[in-house]
């Protein structure tokens, strides 16, 4: 089909669901009470597809209540990384040759498939990283986001591009797909950054191997039978779970990598520059190019004419959206001295009144954290930090059971502080 005879339509994003709403309310409950009943299913390696357990399958458990299993997932050998990189580097030969238009085509498809299944899917994130319903959906709409705009995109940059007027020349540049892609995803948020880094690659003609993070390899699942479920072509992608030490070097390093997209710690993402700036062998044909989001130390900074009410909004949810395990969360308020006081205790009155508990439960806003060990981490921190710095607020009431933690607001004077300068995560 010429790219000309079929048209998509304008890109518009996802509406989110309004849970104020009785009906989206119910639409919502049905799906967690499906997907709870579907807990415990084992999936497999390359097609995310439900299998029979077996011995190389590792737990992956709901934070908000530990000893329930969300599901078991294949997880992925040195000797499996080796066979994901073999299948997607001999697939990469046809798919970058396949048409622009049936790879949009695709993407088109697959949201179309994430919004029949926009709250199983967000169902699933509740349960598995401890999501609450709003930003579940949220999550669950940024994926299909980027499928639609991704699919747009690649057809804008499809077409050739004139460069400049020469007598007797034709200057004209185009786009390639580079080969094969690695793609590393985080934990939060699991579907939507896994998705987009996953079609990106696709839609631009190269294969892709998927590596979920560990506590989110369900939901990567899922992706991966939608993949499958619209059409991609059963080599394109590899959809390889499994421990990041153990896998991730040889991913990184092997030559037949071309892209590396990577979400993460700066310490994790710079130690891939550093990987992949290096010529492992003659079989490698370029430089790799590594695309990575790192972390950071956010700050909102309010002045002392900023509108009182809108930037108190603003802080809460960017604070303690997610528990804060957001990249883009608030982690460092910086207030004008002439309205510090008034805006403080106002900000510490409205952190009162968020109630901590398990995402499944929409009473809740702040849920748990999305392990074990992130939960002895940042309670360590906080206790640390309270050895020094005036506490203005710290929750006590949380639950016993799940890996919560305690709501906290610290006034730090001192920008030397190291609780200022270092992302707690």
């Amino acid at each position: 089909m010429n790219q000309n005879e079929y048209q998509f339509s304008t890109f518009k994003n996802a509406s989110l669901m309004n849970f104020s709403l009785k009906t989206d309310r119910e639409q919502m409950e049905a799906s967690l009470k499906k997907v709870k009943a579907d807990l415990g299913r084992s999936y497999r390696l390359k097609s995310g597809e439900v299998f029979q357990k077996n011995d190389r399958c590792v737990s992956v458990f709901n934070p908000s209540t530990p000893n329930e299993v969300v599901g078991y997932v294949e997880s992925a050998s040195k000797e499996d990384a080796q066979q994901a990189l073999k299948t997607v580097y001999e697939a990469s030969r046809f798919w970058k040759q396949t048409p622009v238009l049936e790879r949009a085509k695709l993407l088109e498809k697959l949201a179309d498939w994430m919004e029949e299944r926009r709250c199983e899917l967000s169902s699933v994130m509740v349960y598995e990283v401890g999501k609450n319903w709003r930003e579940a959906d949220a999550d669950t709409c940024e994926a299909i986001d980027f499928c639609r705009y991704y699919a747009r995109e690649a057809l804008r940059l499809s077409k050739p591009i004139h460069t400049q007027d020469v007598p007797g020349e034709m200057n004209l540049m185009t786009y390639h797909p580079k080969g094969v892609a690695v793609v590393i995803a985080p934990w939060n948020f699991p579907l939507a950054i896994l998705a987009g880094m996953t079609v990106a690659s696709l839609v631009t003609g190269n294969t892709a191997i998927i590596k979920p993070a560990e506590q989110s390899s369900v939901i990567g699942a899922y992706l991966a039978q939608g993949l499958k479920a619209v059409g991609f072509p059963e080599n394109v992608f590899y959809f390889l779970p499994g421990k990041g030490e153990e896998i991730g070097p040889d991913l990184v390093n092997d030559e037949r990598v071309d892209i590396i997209v990577f979400t993460g710690s700066a310490e994790v993402g710079l130690s891939i520059i550093e990987s992949a700036a290096r010529k492992p062998g003659l079989r490698q044909r370029g430089v790799k190019k590594v695309i990575a989001e790192m972390g950071g130390k956010n700050a909102m900074v309010v002045d002392e004419d900023a509108d009182m009410d809108e930037a108190l909004l603003a802080a809460i949810h960017a604070a303690f959206g997610f528990q804060g395990q957001k990249c883009s969360a608030l982690s460092r308020l910086l207030v004008h001295e002439k309205i510090y006081d008034g805006f403080v205790s106002r900000f510490v009155e409205a952190a009162k009144s968020l109630r901590v508990g398990p995402a499944v439960n929409p009473e809740f806003q702040i849920g748990p954290v999305i392990d074990e060990v992130a939960q002895k981490r940042i309670m360590k921190t906080i206790a640390d930090g309270a050895s020094r710095m005036r506490v203005l607020y710290q929750k006590k009431e949380i639950p016993s059971e799940g890996w919560f933690v305690t709501p906290t607001i610290f006034e730090c004077l001192s920008r030397d502080e190291k609780l200022f300068q270092n992302e707690i995560f």
